[in-house]
């Protein structure tokens, strides 16, 4: 957030400040801010789109495209290969973090936990957990088919991820350990129904509790990642990745409940419009981004189902819109003065947070 000379006026015209505290604040902005900046801290710049670019490139090559090629050797070599990748990964991690180079640090870091699944994968292979399974001939199938084997994998990567969260204190770690939440919450069911070969999880009663365990998993993943917001809301962001897999399990499941009622789909929609609230007041847009979604799926469904041939419905919408940038244009001018008062009467922490997120968007 870029603060200029007018802005501090403002709030002297405002009572915020006093006019004498105007150039002292300038001066200590500006050196903070240049300290700030000698830090290797994630920006969108050249050099980082690189990292990340590098980084995702070592990633997809270490844990899914390499594999087709030592898998061939058989499972020894691919262990070999995955602890010598995640040795070099943690390895050089602990390097350039002397230096002060956070965003590849943090990077290497990332992708030593994304070995772990793969780490995990072989050494079931060795040692006969799969034998009696069609759906693992390929590490790639850990992607796209659903097994209760999978969770000693995704346990394993979130263990991993929380003693490297604790020794590399950066957010993009997190991305491994959301991905492998959302992950956990399709796999559970078949643990939990003890089925050893998957099953028919597309129908039936399996199908109906899959679905309402993803909504609650997701919401269980959308309050520890409040928690993890409220506990980081002076530092980083460590709360965005598991924002993100909450939104996926819960949206997920939620999409694919219900009868088909026009009851359910008001519901839901009113579901998707308190997203889009919560998105605003917590300075979240993965929030937003869901819940336009999710509304924008509603009122397709409706237009095409309930309101195929009805002009009425196209001009309802059309004001629907038109009201809603009129609510945002009355919003951006009190949004100041109603979370000041909305603060007022939060509890500490929670007031923290708000001032924090909506400071640095």
């Amino acid at each position: 957030m870029n603060i200029t000379r007018n802005d501090l006026q403002a709030a002297v015209q405002n009572g915020v400040l006093q006019p004498e505290q105007i150039d002292p604040l300038l001066t200590f902005l500006a050196h903070h801010h240049a300290g700030q900046k000698s830090i290797d801290t994630p920006r969108f710049s050249g050099t980082h789109i690189l990292y990340y670019l590098g980084g995702l490139l070592a990633i997809g090559a270490a844990t899914l495209f390499a594999t087709l090629a030592v898998e061939a050797q058989g499972m020894p070599a691919l262990l070999a290969l995955a602890l010598a990748y995640t040795l070099f990964a943690f390895s050089a991690a602990v390097w350039l973090e002397k230096p002060g180079l956070a965003v590849p640090t943090s990077i290497l870091a990332t992708l030593g936990i994304a070995l772990t699944p793969l780490t995990v994968y072989a050494s079931q292979h060795l040692l006969g957990f799969w034998v009696d399974s069609g759906t693992a001939q390929h590490y790639r199938d850990y992607h796209a088919w659903i097994d209760w084997r999978w969770l000693i994998m995704e346990l394993a990567t979130l263990l991993v991820g929380v003693v490297a969260l604790m020794r590399f204190r950066y957010p993009f770690l997190l991305m491994p350990v959301a991905w492998t939440l959302w992950y956990l919450g399709m796999d559970v069911i078949p643990a939990l129904m003890q089925s050893s070969n998957g099953g028919d999880w597309f129908s039936g009663a399996a199908w109906e509790l899959r679905k309402t365990i993803s909504v609650v998993f997701g919401l269980v993943v959308l309050l520890v990642a409040f928690f993890v917001d409220l506990r980081s809301r002076h530092s980083k962001d460590f709360a965005f990745w598991l924002y993100l897999s909450g939104l996926l399990t819960f949206s997920g499941g939620l999409s694919m409940m219900g009868s088909g009622a026009l009851s359910g789909k008001l519901v839901f929609l009113a579901l998707h419009f308190g997203m889009v609230f919560i998105g605003a007041v917590l300075a979240r847009r993965t929030f937003a981004v869901f819940g336009g979604i999710g509304i924008l799926m509603v009122l397709g469904d409706l237009s095409w189902s309930l309101f195929k041939d009805s002009f009425a419905f196209v001009a309802v919408l059309t004001l629907l819109g038109f009201a809603l940038i009129a609510l945002g244009i009355w919003w951006s001018k009190n949004e100041t003065r109603i979370s000041t008062k909305l603060r007022a009467v939060l509890p500490k922490d929670l007031s923290e947070l708000l001032v924090a997120r909506h400071t640095t968007r």
